[in-house]
């Protein structure tokens, strides 16, 4: 049966960050790209906050530029998707799409987390043209403009009032007639003179052909619609961690993020290790991925060097 000293599932900016340690560190890492090989990236336009691109870069882009400087230093990137694994076990199986298996002294988990979305074929057509579900990462192109954002917890209520410090108004749209979201989120967004909340709203459709143009609301308790005009619009109903594959086998908190040890990528499991989104519900940014990679890579190093 095939065997490698170090296997990587996923190959977003933490996956691949892992695998240039780990192939600099000679372990000549194998790397499974998953299903959306780079990630949430590549369903992105343009990144500004990546340290080193001066001129920012499009999200698709950034990441074959991450998996090029992989492949340079020797890791193995494979098309795939890990079907099965036993974890609790030395080594490793892991099984990939459903017929090939494959064995590892140290596994990295960085299969990254996926944002919930509502489902609407235009949010779908105008995603990076308008629609996002990162604040933090687009909302400096809606500078001095108008746009929504939907959803009515801690994330909704934090992108809401993270946007209205960049734009000229912020539409919070909420489909209940209260926020979910703490107290104290909930005073900071009524705090804030800029942001409109809609209550009891659901989104109807979002507007515009090749960018958006507004958003149509239907009130849940009058049936009115209303027609907004805006040119951003903001998803911030939670993200989904990747990690259905790993229940049972690893500690996870209740909405799926894998558990690492404070201040290690380390989870319940020897020789198992994880970065980026799927265990990070906190920063959710490129460059943060990217650093739980590098350490992933660094403690499975680690973790080998001292099993030898």
């Amino acid at each position: 049966m095939e065997h490698h000293a170090c296997l990587i599932i996923g190959s977003g900016p933490a996956g691949y960050t892992a695998a240039i340690y780990a192939a600099r560190a000679g372990l000549q890492p194998v790397l499974y790209q998953g299903l959306q090989p780079g990630g949430q990236l590549t369903i992105t336009t343009d990144v500004e906050n990546y340290p080193g691109y001066a001129n920012g870069v499009l999200g698709p882009q950034m990441m074959e530029d991450f998996r090029q400087q992989a492949l340079r230093m020797g890791t193995d990137i494979r098309y795939g998707i890990v079907t099965e694994v036993t974890l609790n076990t030395h080594p490793k199986t892991i099984t990939v799409d459903h017929q090939h298996t494959l064995t590892a002294d140290a596994v990295i988990i960085s299969t990254g987390a996926s944002a919930k979305w509502l489902g609407l074929p235009s949010e779908q057509r105008l995603n990076g043209h308008g629609v996002s579900a990162c604040a933090v990462c687009d909302g400096f192109f809606f500078r001095g403009q108008d746009v929504a954002v939907v959803g009515g917890g801690d994330t909704a209520a934090e992108e809401a009032t993270y946007l209205a410090k960049l734009c000229k108004t912020v539409h919070l749209i909420v489909r209940r007639d209260e926020l979910r979201a703490s107290k104290a989120m909930q005073e900071r967004v009524f705090r804030t003179p800029n942001l409109v909340v809609h209550w009891n709203s659901i989104t109807e459709d979002i507007l515009g052909q090749e960018q958006v143009e507004g958003v149509r609301l239907r009130n849940s308790q009058t049936g009115t619609i209303t027609e907004i005009p805006l040119q951003g619009f903001f998803v911030a109903i939670g993200h989904q961690p990747n990690t259905t594959l790993f229940q049972g086998q690893l500690e996870m908190d209740e909405t799926g993020y894998l558990l690492t040890e404070p201040g290690s990528s380390r989870t319940n499991l020897e020789g198992v290790f994880a970065a980026g989104d799927a265990q990070d519900k906190i920063y959710r940014q490129a460059v943060t991925a990217a650093g739980s990679g590098c350490m992933a890579a660094l403690d499975a190093e680690r973790w080998l060097a001292a099993r030898h």
